[in-house]
Parts: structure tokens; sequence; C-alpha cells
């Protein structure tokens, strides 16, 4: 273990309960470096150089996402000095606002569950989906690694987890699982974080008061005027919301239950953690990251890391910038729903550094409807029976029910010939009767906002409807009547809508022969704009099986690593399971920590 660091106090106080030190004097960072020093980002050269030294530690983590944290807590457990800075105000990133799913095949809650999991059928599995430009060896450290992170997180954290049964691969490829391979967090108490309960990020959905939600809840919570099951789970919603207020709890769940179990993890292992804290670039000595030059209190300082630096910071959904140079037309960053401080920082920090960047065209794609509050993303509600979604022609143009990514990647294909963006989701009075929408129980109306912000449309007649949204009358018509005819007959002849496990998650099993399909036939008729949403970029800085980062020829920028979104996803294109953007992001973090604890 290297000496002691010399910490900074973090902007809300301390991380922990040992007194903190006054900050170090003020000095160059450049001082007793020699000529080797240089900061990666040049502009920045001279702050750096008249900047104080706030602190100096093994290890220094960008970012208090799920893939920082958890780099973090191994670092710190595997006895390195580590330091968290954060650029929000706030903790947890985009897992926080999450629902916390997991894709880690093999784990130990998915065998305990008797799931028929191999390392066989996950290898299979993973190298169909991410295809072959993601390098064997990278997908090989994820699966060897992502159980051996669990245990891990689970011994030296309060974070336990569920299975999410039934919660089926994406795909019906070679090695999948119909039942699924994700889990999510179980319930904690988030009274044992104390003040720093106010400092978690907010959840994206906020679960209803009086209730603990999970995750795989949702699917039955939205059937619940409808279905036995789902009646039965919103009861047992209410019976542990309930539980927790006789017991004095502040119930945590999905996100908020895995940033504040992971944020526990740290106080526990006395890893500080600053907020506010800015990453503005990262220093190299004889071709070697080592330190940081971060805005502080108002102030340019340098912190420095003996061992190296990981870069969890996230993507770049939220700059425009970036969004108009490497992305497809039209994009923007009002669609996202990922963590508001996402703006690739660390990404154009490590490619100063000399990174390499690949999938930066790429995201974690879903349709989304844009409402005046913040985007929606869409998942039961463009899969459940008596839903279409229609083109700028009136016409369907993929399975709605297929994997959220894959419809947005349709959509942005078929846009290059003819108008598919915004499409328009189509549902009638019966659908809206019968399932919950977003937060909208079944029966109540939808709020004037969404009217009269255009993301929603209702009118009597088929007519009167295509001419709000501008899509030709006859077509429209005619695309309901041939949808209406094989939704009777079971059979989506045109896009094979339910012919996969993934299809039939977010349906009605009431609804036969084909829980996908159902016939829109019962005025008012509604039209919902969708747009290409998304979870968070795909795109960022080349990473190896020990979380290296790589430059152009394929060496490693020595001392530094990437994980989460802010490196090229180890999914490739594709999209496994629910779970494959936070799975990979603490499984690589995880990686990262182990190989400077070994280095």
């Amino acid at each position: 273990m290297s000496a002691n660091p010399s910490p900074a106090p973090r902007p809300n106080g301390p991380a922990t309960s040992a007194p903190t030190p006054d900050l170090p004097t003020r000095r160059s960072v450049l001082a007793g470096a020699g000529a080797g020093v240089l900061l990666a980002g040049v502009p920045a050269v001279a702050r750096a150089a008249e900047s104080p030294v706030l602190g100096e530690f093994d290890v220094v983590v960008v970012g208090a996402g799920a893939a920082g944290m958890t780099a973090a807590l191994t670092a710190a457990r595997r006895g390195l000095s580590c330091v968290v800075v954060e650029k929000s105000a706030t903790y947890g990133g985009s897992a926080a606002r999450s629902g916390a799913g997991i894709w880690l095949p093999n784990n130990r809650i998915l065998l305990e569950a008797g799931a028929p999991d191999t390392p066989e059928k996950a290898a299979t599995y993973l190298a169909a989906v991410a295809g072959p430009e993601v390098p064997v060896a990278r997908q090989a450290a994820f699966l060897a690694n992502g159980p051996r992170m669990l245990d891990f997180v689970m011994s030296n954290s309060p974070l336990r987890f569920r299975f999410m049964a039934g919660y089926s691969d994406y795909y019906d490829l070679p090695g999948a699982l119909p039942g699924g391979r994700s889990i999510e967090p179980d319930m904690i108490d988030g009274k044992l974080l104390g003040a720093e309960l106010e400092r978690l990020n907010p959840a994206y959905l906020p679960v209803p008061a009086g209730m603990v939600v999970y995750s795989a809840d949702y699917k039955w919570l939205t059937l619940s005027l409808v279905s036995a099951r789902g009646l039965a789970v919103a009861t047992e919603c209410l019976a542990r919301g309930t539980a927790a207020a006789l017991l004095g709890q502040r119930p945590l769940t999905m996100g908020q239950a895995l940033a504040g179990g992971l944020r526990l993890g740290l106080l526990r292992a006395g890893v500080p953690l600053w907020l506010e804290t800015p990453l503005v670039d990262l220093v190299q000595q004889d071709g070697a990251v080592s330190a940081v030059v971060v805005e502080h209190e108002g102030r340019t300082c340098t912190v420095r890391a003996r061992r190296g630096v990981v870069i969890g910071s996230g993507g770049f959904e939220h700059d425009a910038a970036m969004r108009a140079r490497y992305q497809q037309q039209p994009i923007g960053t009002q669609w996202t729903v990922g963590h508001h401080a996402n703006t690739g920082d660390g990404i154009r920090a490590g490619e100063r550094a000399g990174a390499a960047l690949a999938l930066m065209e790429d995201a974690w794609w879903g349709p989304a409807i844009p409402l005046p509050q913040e985007p929606y993303f869409c998942l039961a509600e463009r899969t459940l029976p008596g839903g279409l979604i229609v083109n700028a022609a009136g016409g369907r143009f993929v399975n709605e029910a297929a994997p959220y990514g894959d419809v947005v990647h349709v959509m942005y294909e078929k846009d290059r010939v003819s108008p598919h963006i915004p499409a328009w989701l189509i549902v009638d009075q019966n659908y809206r009767n019968r399932y919950l929408f977003k937060d909208v129980a079944p029966l109540l109306p939808l709020p004037d906002s969404w009217y009269a912000s255009g993301a929603a449309h209702r009118a009597w007649t088929w007519n009167d409807l295509a001419a709000r949204i501008g899509v030709p009358g006859a077509a429209l018509r005619a695309t309901v009547n041939r949808f209406n005819l094989m939704a009777w007959h079971g059979e989506d002849a045109d896009f094979g809508r339910g012919e996969s496990a993934y299809d039939h998650y977010y349906t009605d099993p009431s609804v036969r022969p084909n829980s996908c399909l159902a016939p829109l036939w019962a005025p008012p008729f509604y039209a919902f704009k969708i747009v290409p949403g998304d979870l968070g970029t795909k795109g960022g800085m080349v990473t190896d099986h020990r979380a290296r980062v790589l430059r152009p020829d394929g060496s490693a920028i020595r001392g530094l690593y990437a994980a989460g979104n802010a490196s090229a996803a180890v999914m490739g294109h594709g999209y496994a399971g629910a779970g494959s953007t936070i799975g990979p992001a603490m499984t690589f973090g995880f990686v990262a920590a182990n190989d400077l604890a070994e280095g």
C-alpha cells in the first residue's frame, strides 16, 4: 500500500468520519516533475502551471456513477489510496436514474435461482450480439470478471441482488436464455446514507409514494387493472412500502439502491468523494498519465495519481457539438434521458491524451416521447397489444416489440430514404382503458400539457387523427385495417411481432392468440410522437481486456483506464439484454482497479 494521501475537503463536507486536513500549500503542477511532463490539453497548460496540488493518491477515479464507484471501491479494498472526483453536485450519474438492470451471465444470483446458464452459452451469445468488431479477449474478460465483481460488491457493500426472472435476453440467438440473465438491486434503507442521501442523483421515474417497487414489477403494474397477477404485484408493492414505513425506513430500489449502496461501500472504505469537481484535463509524464486537472471551488487544481486514472465519467449525450459531429441527424440533447452532466469531458480528455475512439455514432437508443418536462423512454407502451407505430406516410415499418435499440436503428436507416422521424405510436381507447401509460393510470385523462406540446393527439376518427399528425388518412386507415386483421389471426406477417421471447415480455398474457397483438377499434384514437431517444451514448475510448485505454496503433496509454459509457461498449452495436450498460460498466471498473493494484 502506498503512503497516505493528502486529501482535500469535499464541497459538501467530509466523505468519511475522519478529520479533513487543510489544503496543501500552493505549488506548481510541474514542480519537480522534470521535462517529461505535459498537459494533454494544450489550452489548459497555463492554468495548470499555476494550479495548486489538491492531493496525491494511488488512483484517481473520474465520475461517481456505477463504473467509477465500483472502480474506487475495488481500489480501496485492494489497499490503494483513492479519490473520486465528480462534476455534478450529486453522485450516481445515469445509474442512479435508471431501473438498474444488470446483465451479468453466470453470476451467483442467477445460478442460485436455477437459470440454466453456462460460460459456453454466454460466450456464444455475446459473440453473436457484439460481432467480430469487439475483440474476443475483451468479451471473455467481461464474462469472466462479471461474477467476481458481483461477489466483491456484495462482500464490500450492503448491496444484495434479485433475479429479474423472465426478462429474456433480447435476441433469439445461439446461447440466449429466454428466462434472462438480468438482476437488479434489492431494497436498501436510505437512512443508512445519512446526509449523503440528499446528494444522491434523483430517479428518472420516482417510485409511487407508499410503495416499494422493483424494475421487474413494472411489467405487472402496467397490467394491474386487467391481470390477477398484476393486481397481486401491486398489492405486494404496497405491502412492502407499508412494512418499510412501520420500520422507519427510507426504501431505495433500482438505480437509487445501486448508487446508494455503492456510496455506502465507499464511505465504509474511507474513499473521499469530491462533488462539483469537474475534470479539466489529464497530465502525462514520460508517456504515462500521472495526474488530473480539475476545477474545485472556483480554482483550477491538480490531483496526482501515482498509479493511474480511471475515467468513468459517462458519455456525451448532453453535448450538442459532439452529437452533431459524430451522430446521425436529426439528433440533439433534448431526447436523451441520460444524466445532464454527461457532456463527454472524459472522452475528450482521453482523446487529447492520445486515445482511439470507437462507436461514437451509436447510443443506447430507444423510442422516446418528447414530453414537455423531459422525454419519456418507451418500454412497455410500444409493445402492449393494441398499439402500432407508423411513419410519415402512415405505414408500419418495424416490429414495435423489437429490442428498443433496434427500433431506433431502423428509424434512422429508413429516414435516409423517406421521413420516419418523428414516427407515431397509435393506440385506441380500449388500450387506454386497460394499461398504465407512463405514470397515467388506465381510464384517467392524459395531461393537457402533452397535447399542448404536440407530443400527443386525440381524435374520434382515423381521418381526423391522421390530419392532426400530418399523415395520409387513407394510408393510416389501410394500415390499421391490415394490422387488425393480422391481430385477429395472431400473426404479424409483415414484421414478425410476437415471434421472439423478448417480444412477449412487456405484453398482456390474457390477449390470445398473440399477446403482442390486439386490434384497434374503440374511439377516441391517440397518437404519440416518437423520436430517437437514448439512455446514453455508446461510443468512447477504445479499451482492452484490462480496461486500459488504447491509442490508434493499439498500444496502451500507461496509467489511463476507462469504463462505462466513457469507453466504447463491449456490446459493440448490439444490446444483449436488460442491463447491458451497467453490467459491463461495473465489471470493467472492477477490472481496471484490479489491474492498477497488480501493476
